[in-house]
């Protein structure tokens, strides 16, 4: 089995509490999909966890912004938590993030953090009109922060949901497990609180993390597919 985790964003607590799970459940081999940083406080932890553990990672689009010192083109929220994290981000992990690509084809996979058209900033919706045109059976990407399995066309595709900001009205952190053939979706409730108070620690009011607690973005909006 893979286990498959996507939109980490320096969410510590959520991506200790997901490994722990995926080692209980016997997974050794880990993918994750990219946005380990942005939006939250505890960007070192976060990296180091994976790169210590040798956790295969995608660059998402917040990876990216931190990478290349550029900004979010649609968030002022985003944005001042990235100058945040540009301060404390340990030279090790900055020179990490710029190494990692946007998208890979391994485990029989096609893995992106956003699209097949736009690796890094696409938002899918699955169809088969999109994925009809793409070589593969299976797919996954994340970016969207809403959970899915979708099946058509002759093709699988899975979105494992985040980890550490889920977006469709559930506050548990979100990830899926791989067996080949199959992906499954799987919820953990985590410690939010601890997030929250990392947050508060590192200066940011309760505006950014409150939404930690109801499963949404940042100012409360619930995101789904049609």
């Amino acid at each position: 089995m893979i286990g498959i985790i996507s939109d980490v964003h320096g969410n510590y607590p959520a991506l200790q509490t997901v490994l722990s799970r995926l080692d209980a459940m016997g997974v050794t081999d880990i993918i994750c999909l990219g946005d380990i940083v942005g939006y939250y406080s505890q960007v070192n932890e976060c990296c180091e966890i994976l790169r210590n553990r040798s956790i295969f990672s995608l660059m998402g689009n917040h990876d990216w912004y931190l990478a290349t010192g550029e900004a979010c083109p649609r968030s002022n929220s985003a944005n001042a938590c990235l100058e945040y994290q540009r301060k404390v981000i340990s030279t090790a992990n900055l020179e990490w993030l710029k190494t990692l690509k946007p998208a890979a084809d391994i485990h029989g996979m096609r893995l992106a953090h956003g699209g097949w058209h736009d690796p890094i900033d696409e938002y899918i919706q699955p169809s088969e009109q999109y994925f009809s045109t793409l070589e593969g059976s299976y797919f996954a990407s994340g970016h969207t922060h809403v959970p899915c399995v979708w099946i058509g066309a002759g093709k699988t595709y899975c979105n494992p949901g985040s980890v550490g900001q889920p977006r469709d009205g559930d506050p548990r952190a979100s990830f899926a497990i791989w067996n080949g053939t199959r992906f499954v979706l799987h919820r953990v409730a985590y410690d939010i609180q601890a997030a929250q108070r990392a947050m508060s620690d590192a200066g940011f009011s309760f505006y950014f993390s409150e939404n930690l607690s109801k499963g949404t973005q940042i100012g409360g909006k619930v995101s789904s597919y049609e």
